[in-house]
Parts: C-alpha cells; sequence; structure tokens
C-alpha cells in the first residue's frame, strides 16, 4: 500500500491529513481524543453537518493509521478541488467569513468552540463555504476570550475591508501573507474615513494597537483581563458579523467583464453556433472534471456544469469572477467554482518548503481544458510563442482540450494590435495548428458561423 502525509497539513498536534491507495483520511491523535468525543456527543457535528457547514466524514478502520499517536482515523468527504483565499473573488471570501462565524456561533450553543479561524481550513464545496478541519473544535473555556479572534481579522475582516474600502486587487495580499494581512498594515492601506468606522475601528486599528502594546506582556495582560462571558463572547461574534456584512463591493466594468455581452466578433448566431460546438465537444468527450481557463463570467463553464461535470473557470479579471460567483450562488449550482487567477503568473507553490500550499498547476490536470478566445491574449497581449501555450495547455489537459483560434483580421486582435507594433509575424492558423500538433491530435476542426474564429477539439497525445 502507497502512504503520503498532505503537504499542507502538518501543524497542528491534534492531528492530520494522508492518502494511502489514493483514499484521503484524517488521523485523530490521542491529544485531541476529550476534543473529538466532545465534538460528537454535544452534537455539534451532526449540526453543523446538517447545515452543510461541516464536511462530513465516517470513522475507518483503526488499522488504517499512519502513526502509532492515533486515536480515530476518518475518512472525510472528498472536496473536488482545493482552492486558497488569494484564488477567490471578494463575495467569496465574504462568504467564507459569514460561514465561520455562524460555525462559531453554533458551536457556543453546544458549549464549544473554534480554537483557530483560518482561511485554508474553508473550502469551496457543492457550491457554497464549507469546514473541512474537523479538529478545529476545542471545549469552550469560560471566562476566556475567543483564541481565533486575531486570525480571524486577519484572515477575513482585514482583507474584506482593504478589497472594499481601497481597492479589490489588495486581496492578492493574502498570496504573500499567508496568515492572514497583519492588522497594522491593514489599518495603514484603509483610507481614514474607513478607520474611523466603528466596527473597523475596534476590530481592525484598535485591535492591532493592543497588539503591539502587548506584544511582550502577554502573559502579565491575559492575568489583568476580566473573565469574558459567553455573553461578551455572543457579542463579539454579532459585532464581528455586522463588520463582515456591511462591507461590499461592486464588480467594475472593465475590458472584460462585458465581453460576450458586447463582442464585436459575435453576432448571435455566432454566439449560439459556438455554443452548440461547445456542448457537441463536451458530449463527445465526455469528461469528468473541466477547466475553463480564461472563462470570464463563466458562459462556456456552464455548459459543463450544467452536464453534471466538476468544472473550474479561471480568470484574471476580478469583476468577471465575482458576477460568476454571484451567478453560482443564484443558481445553486453545486458543480461551478469560479477563482481569481492571472493564468500569465499563476498560483504557486508556497509555504513551507514552497509545498503547503500547492501550485495551480499541481491541482490539476483537468479531464478536460477549455481555451475560448484564450490563446490570442497569450500569444500577442503577454508575447507567449504559440509552442510554449500549447506546452503550457498540455500540462493542464490530461485527455481533451477545446481550444479557439482568433486570427489577425479579428476584431480583438486588430484591438490588441493598435496600441503596439506587429512584431507576430509567426502567428497564424498554420502555425497554431502545428504547435499543437506535437502535443495534441486534431479531432474536430469547426469555422465558427459568422465570424473568422475556429474551434476545434483535441485529444492529448
Amino acid at each position: 500500500m502507497t502512504q503520503a502525509a498532505v503537504p499542507g497539513s502538518f501543524r497542528d498536534p491534534s492531528g492530520f491529513l494522508f492518502t494511502r491507495d489514493g483514499t484521503l483520511y484524517r488521523q485523530v491523535n490521542q491529544i485531541h481524543a476529550e476534543q473529538y468525543d466532545l465534538l460528537l456527543s454535544s452534537g455539534l457535528y451532526h449540526a453543523l453537518v446538517g447545515r452543510g457547514l461541516l464536511i462530513p466524514h465516517r470513522e475507518a478502520d483503526p488499522k488504517l493509521a499512519a502513526s502509532a499517536e492515533a486515536y480515530r482515523v476518518l475518512e472525510p468527504e472528498r472536496v473536488g478541488f482545493v482552492s486558497y483565499p488569494y484564488e477567490w473573488s471578494f463575495g467569496q471570501l465574504k462568504d467564507a467569513a459569514k460561514a465561520t462565524l455562524q460555525i462559531q456561533g453554533v458551536a457556543l450553543e453546544h458549549g464549544m468552540s473554534l480554537r483557530d479561524a483560518s482561511a485554508y481550513n474553508i473550502q469551496f464545496h457543492r457550491g457554497h463555504p464549507v469546514l473541512i478541519d474537523t479538529l478545529s473544535f476545542e471545549k469552550l473555556r469560560e471566562g476566556m476570550p475567543w483564541v481565533a479572534y486575531r486570525q480571524f481579522c486577519q484572515h477575513f475582516l482585514a482583507p474584506l475591508a482593504l478589497m472594499s474600502r481601497r481597492d479589490v486587487r489588495l486581496g492578492q495580499l493574502l498570496r504573500a501573507h499567508l496568515d492572514g494581512i497583519p492588522l497594522d498594515l491593514a489599518t495603514r492601506l484603509l483610507p481614514w474615513g474607513s478607520r474611523l468606522r466603528p466596527s473597523l475601528l475596534l476590530h481592525l486599528a484598535l485591535h492591532a494597537r493592543s497588539q503591539r502594546r502587548h506584544a511582550s506582556t502577554a502573559v502579565e495582560a491575559s492575568k489583568r483581563r476580566r473573565p469574558f462571558t459567553l455573553r461578551a463572547f455572543r457579542g463579539l461574534i454579532d459585532s464581528l458579523e455586522g463588520a463582515v456584512g456591511r462591507l461590499s463591493w461592486a464588480p467594475e466594468r472593465t475590458a472584460w467583464s462585458d465581453y460576450y455581452a458586447e463582442s464585436e466578433s459575435y453576432s448571435p448566431r455566432s454566439m449560439a453556433h459556438k455554443r452548440e460546438l461547445v456542448g457537441a465537444f463536451l458530449d463527445e468527450a465526455r469528461p469528468r472534471t473541466v477547466w475553463d481557463l480564461g472563462g470570464n463570467v463563466g458562459l462556456f463553464s456552464r455548459l459543463a456544469s450544467s452536464r453534471g461535470i466538476a468544472t473550474v473557470t479561471i480568470d484574471a479579471d476580478p469583476s468577471p469572477v465575482e458576477a460568476n460567483y454571484r451567478q453560482v450562488v443564484a443558481d445553486g449550482d453545486e458543480r461551478l467554482l469560479p477563482l481569481w487567477v492571472d493564468l500569465t503568473n499563476p498560483s504557486p507553490a508556497i509555504g513551507w518548503e514552497n509545498r503547503e500550499r500547492p501550485s495551480l498547476l499541481e491541482r490539476g490536470p483537468a479531464d478536460l481544458a477549455m481555451a475560448l478566445a484564450l490563446v490570442h491574449h497569450l500569444a500577442i497581449a503577454n508575447n507567449v510563442p504559440l509552442d510554449r501555450v500549447a506546452s503550457f495547455l498540455r500540462r493542464v489537459a490530461a485527455r481533451w482540450l477545446v481550444v479557439e483560434f482568433v486570427p489577425k483580421s479579428d476584431p480583438k486582435v486588430r484591438e490588441l494590435l493598435a496600441s503596439r507594433q506587429d512584431v507576430f509575424g509567426g502567428y497564424s492558423q498554420e502555425a497554431f495548428e502545428l504547435a499543437f500538433a506535437e502535443r495534441f491530435e486534431i479531432r474536430r476542426r469547426e469555422a465558427i458561423e459568422g465570424s473568422a474564429r475556429t474551434l476545434y477539439l483535441m485529444q492529448a497525445r
């Protein structure tokens, strides 16, 4: 049997994740036995699973344990695709924050509390945020403040405030700060007016000042602190819920947020034909998973998710990603996950030993990748040679590729070339097919009606 530890699950002495023969398990160590038993006996586990807030699990054979200190071995329901907070839209991060606070509220009702509030403990599963760390709970310690308060503010409130009040792109700071955005940094970056809002003043500015003041006298400060009553605890959660709830962000209109609605490249008939072709290609390939690269608002992603295919839409523009997520929520789409990722600088492997958070490519490949209206952006707007584009797409697509070629005569390509010298003499349909032929077999080639564009179904070699 083959066994491997999950690289991002090593910091908690209470237990860890590992795989055995391709099945994911969570080991509960003896040190956490009392807390795990209380999670079950208190009814908290069933309450959270029943509300879709905690990933369900079954208890597996203890003989499957990875080490001698095991108390229980769990087999959790597996999340289809693991994503990270720095890949989420504003709405996704906000919903993850609200779910975390809701989980904490339910835990208090059952005499327990979250001992950490890491955004990495939340994943989007079946269309909504869910806690995946079963070992995050401990018995409520009467009189003690919430030990995860600082972490919640750094992982959720600080980035949400910056995205809402300053610039949505500041959410990408989560990629540089894996334990959340430092509160003093967030306070400095916020506009003065925002700092004075009562909730942000309390939970960010004054919280940051308190951290600095008591950094070297934490033990003494804890001795002087008044008992933290259950009423005060619930008041803190209510205050944080209000702070998060008041933060909002409206997707801005960008060059790509209305790409399909205002495109000169597609007439209504062209768009209908393209949808027909993509649907037919999906039916022929019958993939289990799809990545829609540069998928914008997810128009074509939904052709896959509506067929029951687990689909990830990836786009570099936060506005269409946010719009896509809002549509997912409105539709109750359990198969579609929008992500905010720049394919020219995709999420790298980061964290301890550069293995704690795997890169985007390490979390693939997908059975089928879609690269619709993408190649010309990579090749012309970003100067990536066609053979390198083909190589990248082969890494993403395990079996199938649906790709669109857009010639220089297309209005969108002319737009890209309007402000720069055309040094792309090698950009042609013949060169495109030649570059891709080394890695893919062209199974179908279809001209999109009323357009100069061509759609391909390719099979990986």
